[in-house]
């Protein structure tokens, strides 16, 4: 169960940064974007291992656009979280500009996920979540970006909304206000731990993100650690590597 949503989940998500950027990231060895078809054959690997949940975002470069094919076949077995709030272009740096911009403003919001649902080629995101700039409690309580969601909500287009936080005050903040958050947690950073166990207890899904320390943890003890936190729903792990999340989707089965 995603908290008391009424959505399942996978144990395993798939975080698709990869499939569509490859600078500005913060992993421990470069890596070069997968082909259209390697593309296709990671994402029916994942299916073919029961990965339900698919993440992606409008900032992680040509993800969305690329999961469309799959999205096609495959609609209705896919649990899918995208969001809002950034946008990443990376012509922006040869103009001496930061290649990543936010805008939490419900007008924004809702074009957003228009744009995403365009790429996506679907109809509706089943989790749509605010991609914090780390300002979590001033975007939650200060923007109109949830008046956007409940819109969103209301019209079909968005089944849960959340927020990817990046602070505890800011998971603390969401509870009783969105269904779903997303967060950093792994051995190296496990700070938030606290913060995501009372979000649980209130009922919000919980999806955790960075459990291996951007590749910088020893993979099999990294997703143990992480799937054996009583507040975690999906541990979402970024790969192109489908021996990679064999091997997590084993350890979650064991």
């Amino acid at each position: 169960p995603l908290g008391s949503t009424g959505h399942f989940t996978s144990p395993i998500g798939l975080g698709t940064v990869k499939l569509g950027r490859n600078a500005d990231v913060k992993y421990a060895e470069a890596f070069a974007l997968p082909t259209d078809g390697e593309v296709q054959a990671l994402l029916e690997d994942a299916l073919r291992l029961g990965i339900t949940l698919i993440d992606t975002a409008p900032a992680y470069g040509e993800s969305e656009r690329r999961l469309a094919p799959f999205l096609t076949a495959h609609r209705d077995r896919v649990l899918l979280c995208s969001k809002a709030g950034e946008t990443w272009a990376p012509g922006r740096q040869q103009a001496g500009l930061a290649r990543s911009t936010y805008d939490f403003s419900a007008r924004a919001i809702e074009a957003s996920v228009e744009e995403s649902l365009r790429r996506l080629g679907t109809a509706r995101l089943d989790i749509l979540l605010l991609h914090s700039d780390g300002r979590d409690t001033e975007l939650l309580q200060g923007t109109d970006a949830l008046e956007a969601i409940d819109r969103l909500k209301s019209s079909g287009k968005v089944r849960l909304g959340g927020i990817s936080a990046k602070t505890s005050g800011g998971i603390l903040a969401s509870i009783g206000r969105l269904d779903v958050v997303m967060a950093p947690f792994s051995q190296a950073d496990p700070s938030r731990a606290d913060a995501l166990m009372a979000a649980r207890e209130a009922g919000m899904g919980v999806l955790v993100i960075k459990g291996l320390h951007a590749g910088k943890l020893r993979a099999s003890e990294a997703v143990r650690f992480a799937l054996s936190q009583p507040f975690l729903d999906c541990l979402v792990v970024g790969t192109l590597s489908a021996s990679h999340l064999a091997e997590a989707v084993h350890i979650a089965e064991s």
